[in-house]
C-alpha cells in the first residue's frame, strides 16, 4: 500500500471527502487535499538506501469550527503510525468562508 492510499483510508475513515493537488467538482463544508512535499531515501554508511521517508500536506478546509475536524485527523494519523512534523492554522479564506489548517505528516518505509 502506498501512502496516499493509506491517507486515502485513514482520512476517509474521520468522514471527510479527499483529493489529491486540488478539489474537484463543487467542494462540500469540510474536505482534505493531499499535496506531496517529499520523497527521499535515507541512507547509511554503505550508501544503500535502506528507508523511503515520504512526506505529504494535509490541508482541512471547513466551513465552521474546523478544531473537530483537525483533532479527529491528528488522531487518526498518529494511530496510523504516521509522524505529524508540523501543523498549523493557514487563514479564513474570506471569499469562500472556509478555514485552512494544515497538517504536515511523514512516515518511513522499509526499502531493503
Amino acid at each position: 500500500m502506498t501512502m496516499l492510499e493509506e491517507l486515502n483510508a485513514t482520512i476517509t475513515a474521520c468522514g471527510l471527502p479527499v483529493e489529491t493537488g486540488i478539489f474537484s467538482g463543487i467542494p462540500p463544508d469540510a474536505y482534505v487535499v493531499i499535496t506531496p512535499l517529499t520523497d527521499t531515501f535515507a541512507t547509511f554508511a554503505d550508501n544503500q538506501p535502506q528507508v523511503d521517508v515520504q512526506e505529504v500536506r494535509l490541508s482541512l478546509f471547513v466551513k465552521g469550527n474546523y478544531i473537530k475536524h483537525r483533532n479527529a485527523i491528528v488522531r487518526a494519523l498518529l494511530g496510523a503510525d504516521f509522524t505529524i512534523t508540523d501543523r498549523r492554522f493557514i487563514e479564513r479564506e474570506d471569499d469562500t468562508g472556509y478555514f485552512n489548517v494544515s497538517i504536515d505528516a511523514q512516515k518511513h518505509y522499509d526499502w531493503s
